[in-house]
């Protein structure tokens, strides 16, 4: 055992795939980088092996065989996809007829999802070991790798908080006889703007602190009791005076959360 990463012999084969390859020496000698097994089903998903002859590079494979399991994506998956997955991956011994099991014990359960859609070993073997026919794996230019998949299902409900680009909107609000408006403030028409109910509020005398020295306004979240117990909304907003003659209106720009 190395950094987390088991490397054990059993004789009977894996169950779910099996990747022969009759002529290594080509895909060396043609310089191809990863080299993709045929699709296989395991779980109700779509699976390939991902072979790096000369090692994954990008990931300090440099002198090793790279070997890892990628999930293909396809419409059974939904938009939020996720599968959670305990996989063993496998190189055939062809002189002692056993295959040697490598599985990442120090997390032996890896998260499949839209942004990373494969795991598995930069430095499976090797290239030393691997090519040293005593050892079994490459013999008459011929090696096969395999592969176990075992899906976790997820019973538990598991909800979500998710961070979303905001559509955003605009709240426009003209009040007529504004030398007439008596009261201490007015609140605007609730508009609702990506599912969140917003108005503006004027105070024509000003608020707390500015009061008959200047004109208030404010944005004002609507409705908050319609929304989810600790709902957190961090907003940017800008405040528009409209000027009615040009276009030099007066604008104030903040951010806050509500």
């Amino acid at each position: 055992m190395a950094g987390g990463i088991t490397r054990t012999t059993r004789c009977h084969p894996p169950s779910h795939y099996l990747f022969k390859i009759e002529a290594f020496s080509l895909l060396v000698e043609a310089k191809v980088d990863k080299f993709k097994s045929n699709a296989f089903e395991a779980w109700g998903h779509q699976w390939r092996l991902v072979l790096y002859p000369t090692g994954n590079k990008k990931s300090n494979g440099s002198g090793y065989i790279s070997l890892y399991l990628e999930i293909e994506k396809s419409a059974n998956l939904t938009l939020d996809w996720e599968v959670n997955v305990d996989f063993k991956l496998f190189v055939f011994d062809q002189i002692r007829d056993r295959y040697l099991v490598i599985k990442d014990m120090e997390v032996p359960v890896r998260r499949f999802y839209e942004m990373k859609t494969g795991w598995g070993f930069s430095q499976l073997l090797s290239q030393k070991t691997f090519k040293n026919a005593g050892n079994g794996y490459l013999v008459d230019d011929c090696c096969t790798f395999g592969a176990e998949v075992l899906v976790i299902q997820r019973t538990p409900k598991v909800e979500k908080s998710v961070v979303k680009k905001p559509i955003g909107g605009t709240i426009t609000w003209k009040m007529d006889n504004f030398s007439k408006l008596d009261k201490k403030f007015y609140n605007s028409p609730v508009v609702s703007i990506d599912g969140i109910k917003w108005n503006l509020v004027v105070y024509p005398k000003g608020g707390t602190g500015v009061k008959d020295t200047h004109l208030s306004i404010y944005i004002k979240l609507a409705e908050p009791h319609t929304l989810p117990p600790k709902l957190q909304l961090y907003v940017k907003y800008k405040l528009r005076l409209r000027n009615q003659f040009n276009s030099n209106s007066w604008e104030r720009t903040g951010k806050h959360h509500f």
